[in-house]
């Protein structure tokens, strides 16, 4: 089978796959997941089985997945920022930075906005109001729709009056 067709096998079972974890059927996803990832590795499959694991607090085999996403594909933007929540959540703040700020370069990434969102609350937990402000304003011009984007920049201006 030739490499486009392998690589259409593996977006469809990714996207089962997908389904899956939104029912909350972790199991199931991450069978799937690495099904797909047997008939074509894909940055977004390992990105996916990430974030699978993530909710099962396999934070480590998640970053490990991001990885391979990201060696698959370094135009791909969600896994910079998925290791940087993977990193805040498990309290290196510091070390989270620098993937947020790629994620924020990355040509291919949506949604676009949640580097920034991220950026953000590690400002806030800081103190550091202007820097969260910057990320919160750049968000929102990265997403005019996002509500939460929005609320979170409203409220942050309102500390400010």
């Amino acid at each position: 089978m030739p490499d486009e067709e392998l690589r259409q096998r593996a977006i469809e079972i990714w996207q089962r796959a997908y389904k899956h974890q939104m029912q909350g059927e972790m199991e199931e996803a991450i069978r799937l997941y690495k099904e797909s990832l047997d008939v074509y590795p894909t940055a977004e499959a390992h990105t996916f089985l990430g974030w699978a694991y993530s909710f099962q607090g396999r934070l480590d085999e998640a970053i490990e997945e991001c990885h391979k996403a990201i060696a698959a594909d370094p135009d791909f933007g969600n896994p910079y920022n998925d290791i940087g929540v993977y990193l805040m959540q498990q309290g290196d703040l510091d070390g989270a930075i620098p993937w947020l700020e790629k994620a924020k370069k990355a040509p291919r990434y949506e949604p676009r906005q949640f580097p920034y969102m991220n950026l953000g609350r590690i400002f806030l937990r800081r103190g550091h109001w202007t820097e969260a402000l910057r990320e919160f304003e750049a968000g929102v011009r990265a997403a005019p729709d996002d509500s939460e984007m929005r609320k979170m920049l409203h409220e942050l201006r309102a500390r400010f009056n």
